[in-house]
C-alpha cells in the first residue's frame, strides 16, 4: 500500500471561498476628534495669553534676589559646661585573685582515649597534658590544661574548645 501524505494534503471537496478582507474607510469620527482636541488646546493657549495678570507675569521673569537671612547658632546649655569642668576622684580597687585556675577536659579509664582527646584540643591549638591517678576506683587517665592565673583566661581556653566541639570541660582551682 502506498504511503499518504495526509498532512500536506488539501480537502478534496472545498475550494478556497474566503475572501479577502474589504478595506474600511478612514473614519470621520476619528478626525473631527483630533481637530476639536488640537482646537480646544489652542484656544486654551490663547485665554491665557489674553487674560494674564501683567503684574504677576512681570514677578515671575524678573525674580527680586532675597536677602540671606543669618541664622544664630544654639548656644550649649550651661550644665554641659559645669560637667567638662568637674573631675571624678575614683577609686580603684585591684580583685583579689583565689588562685590559679586548671581545667580538665575528661577522665579516662584509658590511655588512648586520653590521648585521643588530647589530639583534638591540640588541633585547637592549645596544648594538654595527660595525669594518671590511682585511686580506690582503678586508674584514671584525667586531660588537663593549664595552670591559669585568672578565670578569665580559663574561659576564654574553653571557648575555643567549644568550636572544636569538645564540651565537656570544667574550671577549678588548682591544688
Amino acid at each position: 500500500m502506498a504511503q499518504h501524505d495526509y498532512i500536506n494534503k488539501k480537502p478534496a471537496g472545498r475550494k478556497n471561498t474566503k475572501q479577502a478582507p474589504a478595506k474600511k474607510p478612514f473614519p470621520i469620527l476619528l478626525v473631527v476628534i483630533t481637530v476639536l482636541l488640537v482646537g480646544g488646546f489652542a484656544y486654551g493657549l490663547w485665554f491665557i495669553k489674553n487674560n494674564a495678570d501683567p503684574e504677576l507675569v512681570e514677578q515671575q521673569a524678573h525674580p527680586k534676589t532675597a536677602e540671606k537671612v543669618e541664622i544664630a547658632k544654639p548656644r550649649a546649655p550651661k550644665f554641659i559646661e559645669e560637667i567638662k569642668e568637674h573631675e571624678i576622684q575614683v577609686e580603684v580597687r585591684e580583685i583579689e585573685q583565689k588562685g590559679p585556675y586548671v581545667m580538665q577536659c575528661g577522665s579516662f579509664r584509658t590511655h588512648a582515649q586520653a590521648e585521643t582527646l588530647k589530639a583534638k584540643i591540640a588541633f585547637a591549638g592549645l596544648i594538654s597534658e595527660i595525669k594518671k591517678t590511682t585511686g580506690t576506683n582503678g586508674v584514671w587517665y584525667k586531660v588537663r590544661l593549664g595552670p591559669y592565673k585568672t578565670k578569665r583566661q580559663a574561659e576564654s581556653d574553653k571557648n575555643k574548645l567549644k568550636r572544636v566541639h569538645v564540651v565537656s570541660c570544667g574550671i577549678w582551682g588548682w591544688t
